[in-house]
Formats: C-alpha cells, structure tokens, sequence
C-alpha cells in the first residue's frame, strides 16, 4: 500500500517533500504501530541536526550575490580570451564560463538559468541556431553541481555520514573529466559543421579581461584553498565565499547596493527551506524505510543480479538515468541513497565517496533528460525553444555525459584522487 501511495502521489504531481514525508505516515500506519508517529517529528529534526547543512544556504547566497554583483559576464569575457579565436570559438566561450561559474555557484538549474540569459542571445546574434545554443549552454549548466562547491555533493554527504570536505574535493576531476569531453565534442562537431570562427581579441583587449576577471576568481580560490588547505570546513569556506563575492559586488562591480539585499536574502532564505525539506523529509522516510527492511529486501535482489561491484555499478546507472528523467536530482538522491549505499559499500566494497560521485551525476544528468528533466524545461523557456528538439539538438553532449559516468565507474581514482 505504501509504495502504489507513493507512485499515485508522484504521478499526479504532489511535491517529492510531501511525497516521503506522506508515504513514511502511511508506513507507519500500515505497520500497526502507531506509537512510531511519535518520533516522526524528532527524527525530522534529526536529519537537519548537521552541521554540514549550513553550507547549503551559504552557496545558495553566493550564487544569488553573484546574480546582483555582474560577476558572470566578467567571466565570459575570461573565457574569451583563451578560446575566443577558434571555430565555435562562442561554444568553447559558453562552456569554459559555465565551468568558471560552476567553482562559485554550485546550482545547475541556477545556473542554466542564468547562462542562458547571458550566453543564448550572444551566440544567435554571432550566427549559431538558436537550439544548439540553448543546448551547449544547458549541458555546460551541469558542472554547477559537479565542480566545488556543489550543494547535490553536499547532500549526499550528509545522508552517507561522511565528510562533507571529501564530497567536495571529489568533484574536481570529474568537472575537469565533463568540461574537457564537451570541448572535445564541440571541436568534433565543429568538422562537420560550419560554426563560425570567433574573433581574435587585441592583447589590450585580453588584458583588461584578465584584470576585471582576477577579482571574481579571488571567490573559487578562496572556497576551494581554504577546503585543500585544511584552514577551515566547507561551512566555514563558503561563508568567506559570501563575504567575497559582497566585497566584489560593493567594492569592484558597484552593481551590489544594500537595497539589493533583502530581495536577495529573501530568495536564498526560500530556496534554502526547498532545499531542507526534502532533507528533513528524506530522514523520516529513509527511518521508515530502514523499520521495514526494505535496504535488506533490495540487496538480496541485486545481489541475485549483480555478482560483481562493476556490475553492480552499471546497473546502478541504467535504473539512476531512468530514476532522473522524472524526479530532479537532489530528491532523487534522497530517495535512493538509503537504499541503495549500504549495498554498495558492505556488499561490494565500494567507497562511499566514488558511489557517491557517480549516483550525484547520474541524477543531474536526469536533469536534462526527457519526460520531466527540469534543467531541459528552464533551459528551454529562458531561451524560447522546443525542449523536445533541444535535446535532439544537445544528443551528442548526452552521449558524451554517459561516456563519463562510464569512466567514474572504470576509474574510481578520479574521484578519490584528493582524499587522505
């Protein structure tokens, strides 16, 4: 009974936050222990009892100062100066600024929001189609979650009980891995397509770009130094993060006024109490879960199916890709996590840190995939597109997205290259 609730509430559309917290209620009564209801409230608070999570609305305050401050168009014009030259120059331009943006903002629906803004109209007025444009900017909007910080990376470590530091750190090859396959697919496309050839910036030109641009880079050195450097936690790195990124909004920029503020305190206030929800709701339900045994039930079958890690792997990431096309990626972690991490690390021996990698950006990638894939729909509203054909359009990069979580499966070193 619990699980048709479960699929029937989904399928017509209740939030992924009520859905758990109504299907644990179920459970419960279901269980004829009713005495259980009275540690639904506690074990919700429970889940947000982590010191982890105040990362979460400080990344979220860093993109939204980043929005107000004209941070993001100084960084296209870094871009510029390394690629702006070559055939496509616009589309490597769109993808190396996403991977810029993403060490700051750390949000990939945020992101190709705001990419698709800056980068769509800028491409279509050079001679690109329109379609082709939304879509490089759309996959490049996947490194938000990818590359530290990462508010998806950050969740996981708080459901997995592991650092949220080694989470972090573990994204920075794999972003790297992604940024480098879609520059490699541009260039490919780019034999048979007659994508125009960007414009050779005058050294003055470069120059005045990497002055502007050095400031905003100041926030990434700074999240990402004082993590490596062991000189404070991520919560602690992010808060220097905001303090940047106002700094640069008041100080450099001048588009940050203190007016802005509450508007902008406001939205990541909003947007973090989404965001904490389905935390919250996610610790009940996984309580729910783990009361009926359900981990236990899962990890026979798979077991009965898979006989190997990689094999187990490589299941995990055809039921992820299916799970992503129709639940966005943090509820998505947060339904699945439960289940599926206790089998992964005391059945098959794999690191928490590598499994989580590769579960978080097999769910982000469900964010551009159709029937739901939200991160498709925001793309294609900004730029005023057919979705459906934006992600015919964009097909190439999603192989090329698939490729990669194959090698995150292959090579776990990527991911544990950082850890101690």
């Amino acid at each position: 009974m619990t699980a048709a609730i479960f699929i029937a509430l989904l399928l017509i559309g209740v939030p992924v936050g009520l859905v758990l917290s109504i299907a644990a209620m179920a459970f419960i009564q279901a269980s004829g222990n009713p005495l259980l209801f009275d540690s639904f409230a506690l074990t919700m608070f429970s889940a947000l009892d982590n010191f982890g999570l105040l990362a979460i609305p400080l990344f979220i305050l860093i993109g939204e100062l980043m929005n107000s401050a004209g941070i993001t168009q100084r960084l296209v014009r870094l871009a510029a100066v390394f690629v702006g030259a070559l055939r496509g120059g616009l589309a490597y331009i769109n993808l190396l600024a996403n991977m810029l943006v993403a060490s700051i903002l750390g949000s990939a629906t945020a992101q190709i929001a705001m990419m698709s803004q800056v980068m769509v109209p800028e491409m279509e007025r050079a001679g690109y189609r329109r379609d082709f444009a939304t879509g490089v900017t759309a996959f490049g909007g996947l490194l938000g979650p990818i590359i530290p910080p990462s508010i998806v990376f950050v969740v996981y470590a708080v459901l997995a009980q592991i650092a949220v530091r080694d989470m972090l750190l573990a994204g920075i090859l794999p972003g790297i891995l992604l940024t480098g396959l879609f520059l490699g697919t541009i260039a490919l496309l780019g034999l048979t397509h007659p994508y125009p050839v960007g414009e050779r910036m005058p050294w003055r030109a470069r120059l005045i770009a990497l002055r502007d641009a050095l400031p905003m880079l100041l926030i990434p050195v700074v999240i990402i130094g004082t993590i490596l450097g062991g000189y404070g936690s991520p919560t602690e790195a992010a808060a220097l993060g905001c303090l940047c990124a106002a700094l640069i909004g008041f100080f450099v920029t001048r588009t940050l006024r203190l007016s802005d503020l509450p508007q902008v305190l406001l939205r990541t206030g909003i947007n973090t109490a989404l965001v904490l929800f389905l935390v919250a709701a996610a610790g009940v339900f996984s309580w729910a879960l783990i009361f009926g045994e359900v981990p236990q039930s899962a990890a026979a079958f798979i077991q009965s199916v898979a006989t190997s890690p990689i094999t187990f792997m490589l299941l995990v990431l055809v039921v992820l890709l299916l799970v992503g096309t129709v639940i966005d990626g943090i509820p998505g972690l947060i339904m699945v996590v439960p289940i599926l991490l206790p089998i992964a690390t005391d059945i098959y021996g794999i690191h928490p840190v590598h499994f989580g990698v590769v579960v978080s950006v097999n769910l982000i990638l469900g964010l551009l995939s159709p029937p739901v894939g939200i991160g498709l729909y925001v793309a294609a509203s900004v730029a005023g597109v057919n979705a459906l054909n934006l992600f015919r359009v964009a097909l190439p990069f999603f192989g090329v997205a698939c490729l990669a979580l194959l090698i995150l499966v292959l090579v776990p070193w990527l991911s544990l290259a950082f850890l101690k």
